[in-house]
Protein backbone atom coordinates (compact mmCIF):
# COMPACT_ATOMS: atom_id res chain seq x y z
CA UNK A 1 0.00 0.00 0.00
CA UNK A 2 1.64 3.09 -1.34
CA UNK A 3 1.12 6.11 1.47
CA UNK A 4 1.98 9.78 -0.10
CA UNK A 5 4.88 11.31 0.62
CA UNK A 6 6.11 8.05 2.17
CA UNK A 7 9.46 6.71 0.91
CA UNK A 8 9.91 2.84 2.32
CA UNK A 9 13.09 0.97 1.43
CA UNK A 10 13.82 -2.42 2.28
CA UNK A 11 16.97 -3.19 4.89
CA UNK A 12 19.35 -5.72 3.99
CA UNK A 13 20.04 -5.95 8.05
CA UNK A 14 17.66 -7.18 10.89
CA UNK A 15 15.77 -4.75 12.69
CA UNK A 16 18.11 -4.18 15.64
CA UNK A 17 20.98 -3.97 13.37
CA UNK A 18 19.36 -0.90 10.79
CA UNK A 19 18.62 1.13 13.60
CA UNK A 20 22.21 1.00 14.94
CA UNK A 21 23.54 1.71 11.28
CA UNK A 22 20.66 4.40 11.32
CA UNK A 23 21.67 6.54 14.17
CA UNK A 24 25.62 5.96 13.21
CA UNK A 25 24.47 7.44 9.63
CA UNK A 26 22.64 9.95 11.25
CA UNK A 27 25.50 11.33 13.38
CA UNK A 28 28.09 10.74 10.72
CA UNK A 29 26.02 13.26 8.66
CA UNK A 30 26.39 15.73 11.06
CA UNK A 31 22.58 15.48 12.50
CA UNK A 32 21.16 14.58 15.95
CA UNK A 33 19.59 12.17 17.18
CA UNK A 34 16.75 13.70 19.48
CA UNK A 35 14.82 10.68 20.76
CA UNK A 36 13.62 7.18 19.49
CA UNK A 37 10.65 5.51 20.46
CA UNK A 38 10.07 2.14 20.58
CA UNK A 39 6.50 0.99 20.06
CA UNK A 40 7.44 -2.49 20.36
CA UNK A 41 8.45 -2.59 23.93
CA UNK A 42 5.46 -0.21 24.79
CA UNK A 43 3.37 -2.60 23.32
CA UNK A 44 4.48 -5.21 25.82
CA UNK A 45 4.08 -2.66 28.59
CA UNK A 46 0.32 -2.89 28.16
CA UNK A 47 0.21 -6.76 26.98
CA UNK A 48 -0.03 -6.40 23.54
CA UNK A 49 2.50 -7.75 21.02
CA UNK A 50 3.85 -6.50 18.18
CA UNK A 51 6.64 -7.11 15.82
CA UNK A 52 9.84 -4.47 15.93
CA UNK A 53 8.64 -1.21 15.12
CA UNK A 54 11.02 1.60 16.51
CA UNK A 55 11.41 5.35 15.35
CA UNK A 56 14.12 7.33 15.82
CA UNK A 57 13.37 11.53 15.32
CA UNK A 58 16.65 13.67 14.19
CA UNK A 59 17.70 16.46 12.50
CA UNK A 60 20.07 19.45 11.81
CA UNK A 61 18.38 22.82 13.12
CA UNK A 62 19.95 24.95 10.63
CA UNK A 63 18.23 22.85 7.88
CA UNK A 64 14.52 22.61 9.56
CA UNK A 65 14.36 26.35 10.28
CA UNK A 66 14.95 27.08 7.27
CA UNK A 67 11.38 25.45 6.37
CA UNK A 68 10.47 26.98 9.79
CA UNK A 69 10.73 30.18 9.06
CA UNK A 70 9.37 30.19 5.25
CA UNK A 71 6.27 28.73 6.99
CA UNK A 72 6.38 28.15 10.44
CA UNK A 73 3.64 24.57 10.56
CA UNK A 74 6.09 22.92 9.19
CA UNK A 75 7.31 22.40 12.26
CA UNK A 76 4.66 19.63 12.85
CA UNK A 77 6.89 17.61 10.60
CA UNK A 78 10.42 18.63 11.83
CA UNK A 79 12.84 17.38 13.07
CA UNK A 80 12.69 13.79 10.36
CA UNK A 81 11.56 10.61 11.83
CA UNK A 82 12.64 7.38 10.61
CA UNK A 83 10.22 4.25 11.33
CA UNK A 84 12.53 0.62 11.38
CA UNK A 85 10.10 -2.43 11.12
CA UNK A 86 9.86 -5.65 10.57
CA UNK A 87 6.48 -7.63 8.61
CA UNK A 88 5.25 -10.38 8.89
CA UNK A 89 7.26 -12.44 6.86
CA UNK A 90 10.51 -10.87 8.47
CA UNK A 91 11.83 -8.58 6.08
CA UNK A 92 12.80 -5.11 7.67
CA UNK A 93 12.17 -1.99 6.05
CA UNK A 94 13.36 1.83 6.53
CA UNK A 95 10.50 4.55 6.28
CA UNK A 96 10.21 8.35 6.60
CA UNK A 97 8.55 11.35 4.78
CA UNK A 98 10.08 12.71 1.61
CA UNK A 99 11.74 15.94 2.34
CA UNK A 100 9.95 16.87 -1.23
CA UNK A 101 6.48 15.72 0.16
CA UNK A 102 7.05 17.95 3.68
CA UNK A 103 7.60 20.94 1.33
CA UNK A 104 4.95 20.91 -0.72
CA UNK A 105 2.43 19.95 2.27
CA UNK A 106 3.60 23.44 3.67
CA UNK A 107 3.55 25.29 0.42
CA UNK A 108 7.43 26.04 0.15
CA UNK A 109 8.34 27.79 -2.42
CA UNK A 110 11.79 28.43 -4.27
CA UNK A 111 13.24 30.05 -0.98
CA UNK A 112 13.62 27.02 0.31
CA UNK A 113 14.58 24.66 -2.70
CA UNK A 114 18.21 24.34 -2.13
CA UNK A 115 17.60 23.00 1.35
CA UNK A 116 14.63 20.63 0.39
CA UNK A 117 17.28 19.33 -2.04
CA UNK A 118 20.54 19.09 0.53
CA UNK A 119 17.96 17.87 3.16
CA UNK A 120 16.80 15.34 0.13
CA UNK A 121 20.47 14.18 -0.77
CA UNK A 122 21.10 14.07 3.26
CA UNK A 123 18.85 11.67 3.92
CA UNK A 124 19.17 9.15 1.01
CA UNK A 125 22.93 9.51 2.28
CA UNK A 126 21.35 7.94 5.91
CA UNK A 127 19.08 5.70 4.11
CA UNK A 128 21.52 3.72 1.88
CA UNK A 129 24.02 3.35 5.13
CA UNK A 130 21.61 1.99 7.03
CA UNK A 131 20.07 -0.60 4.76
CA UNK A 132 22.29 -0.91 2.05
CA UNK A 133 20.04 -0.03 -0.77
CA UNK A 134 20.82 2.29 -3.23
CA UNK A 135 18.57 4.83 -4.88
CA UNK A 136 18.68 5.24 -8.54
CA UNK A 137 19.91 8.62 -10.43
Amino acid sequence: MATTGLVTTPSEYGPTETMARLESAIKAAGMSVFAKIDHSTAAADVGMSLRSTEVVIFGNAKGGTLFMQEHQAAGIDLPLKALVYQDESGRVFLAYNDPHWIAERHGLGSEVAAAVEGMVKSVNGIVVEATETCFED
